[in-house]
């Protein structure tokens, strides 16, 4: 009998996901499903909104409407049906922008705006449904489910390199050297600010305890990762500056989140706040400029320029290195216009 209810709490651990989540002390009114879209990881409205309808969110022990307002120091626990994850990566054929391949490894630029691999809300169209088309068969690791092949990823919105490993122990080579931060990986951003020196951000990273979509620098290691980002100054252009950096470490949205903590935030980075106005005059002239910028680069100005490790089997050292993207590009040209003509009439 023991066995059977075991058996049975096992299966609604697999079928359900459980939240607990207090609202802090400075919390501002907010309706439940947005308080809630902000603070649970893959997820969409209506599917909060289900449950609010199906009754399995509570607020201090009692069943509310949509329209309750969260207040400070409320308990909220909801219950949502946990989606099937279908573990098989289905192959799609989707051209794939191959900057090297060999028996073992293959060097992927990747665009902006592909999800790396399959998940929640993402399971086509992404960049390991379209190795698994190409390939046909791509290595997995414990751990790596639904991710074959991969052994590092980069953002959605974040263009550039990335390398896919062929066979297992290309994988398990590569997987040891970023664990061992000996892969050379640097990044080209667009920053918000004037930056004059170079400079390294070091810290712990974690989840933002409002908005769990975002990450945040932790002075406490129990809350975060540690994490360490070395960046240099390419050009100054007066409002912005563009810098490479180098990764010690790799964990999500280091450089999004480290360049935010030190107060210059990617160039129209949404969620990091950067796709707002930061630095400059108040003239419309100019808000018309920096809102064109933002159309011509809707995303986070951050690209992955180069790639450098040794191979797994020949034990040679590789680099590769790929150029901005056209959006990135187009975008940097009109600072450096607008930057040159200022500099002019100064």
């Amino acid at each position: 009998m023991v066995d059977d209810l075991d058996f049975q709490e096992q299966e609604e651990r697999e079928l359900f996901e459980h939240f607990r989540i207090e609202a802090p002390k400075g919390q501002a009114l907010l309706r439940i499903d947005k308080f809630l879209m902000n603070r649970v990881e893959n997820t969409s409205r209506n599917r909060i909104q289900n449950a609010i309808d199906a009754e399995t969110v509570l607020v201090n022990g009692k069943v509310v409407k949509a329209s309750y307002k969260i207040k400070p120091f409320d308990v909220v626990t909801m219950v949502l049906p946990d989606p099937p994850r279908d573990t098989e990566v289905y192959p799609e054929d989707i051209p794939l922008s191959i900057v090297y391949e060999d028996d073992d490894l293959l060097l992927v630029n990747k665009e902006a705006g592909m999800v790396v691999h399959p998940g929640y809300n993402n399971y086509t169209g992404t960049l390991v449904n379209a190795l698994t088309y190409h390939l046909h068969q791509l290595p997995t690791m414990p751990g790596n489910t639904g991710r074959p092949g991969l052994v590092h990823r980069i953002d959605k919105d974040t263009s550039g390199l990335l390398v896919i490993a062929k066979n297992e122990r290309t994988m398990t080579s590569l997987a040891k050297q970023f664990f061992d931060h000996t892969i050379n990986r640097k990044y080209v951003a667009l920053v918000w600010g004037d930056l004059s020196e170079n400079g390294t951000v070091s810290g712990y990273i974690g989840r933002n305890a409002k908005d769990r979509r975002i990450m945040e620098m932790y002075d406490d290691p129990e809350k975060g990762k540690w994490s360490v980002t070395h960046y240099r100054v390419l050009e100054r252009l007066g409002y912005v500056t563009l810098i490479e950096c180098e990764l010690e470490t790799g964990r999500t949205h280091q450089i999004r989140a480290h360049m935010k903590s030190i107060g210059h935030p990617l160039f129209s980075d949404e969620s990091y706040g950067g796709n707002k106005i930061l630095k400059g005059t108040v003239f419309n002239k100019y808000k018309q400029f920096v809102q064109n910028c933002f159309e011509l680069l809707p995303r986070q100005a951050l690209h992955a320029k180069s790639l450098g490790f040794i191979h797994p089997r020949t034990k040679q050292q590789m680099y590769f290195e790929v150029p901005l993207p056209q959006d990135f590009q187009l975008a940097l040209e009109k600072w450096r216009s607008y930057s040159a003509t200022v500099n002019q009439q100064s």
